[in-house]
């Protein structure tokens, strides 16, 4: 995957399309984990979730730069 993305004649880091799309994973995610109750074990949940989402946004970016 390139570095940059050309984006209406402007130049984006490719990590930008990457942590938008964790953030939509980091949603389903969230939402599955919220089904099954996980969250009543959890200290504190927005901790919680700003913890996936970087796990999953740095987990996505190790894929695609590897």
């Amino acid at each position: 995957m390139p570095r940059e993305i050309a984006f209406f004649d402007t130049y984006m880091p490719s990590l930008i399309l990457i942590c938008v799309g964790g953030a939509g994973l980091t949603w389903l995610l969230d939402r599955a984990l919220a089904y099954v109750s996980i969250y009543k074990f959890v200290w504190h949940p927005a901790l919680f979730r700003a913890s996936l989402l970087v796990m999953v946004c740095g987990g996505l970016s190790l894929f695609v730069y590897r």
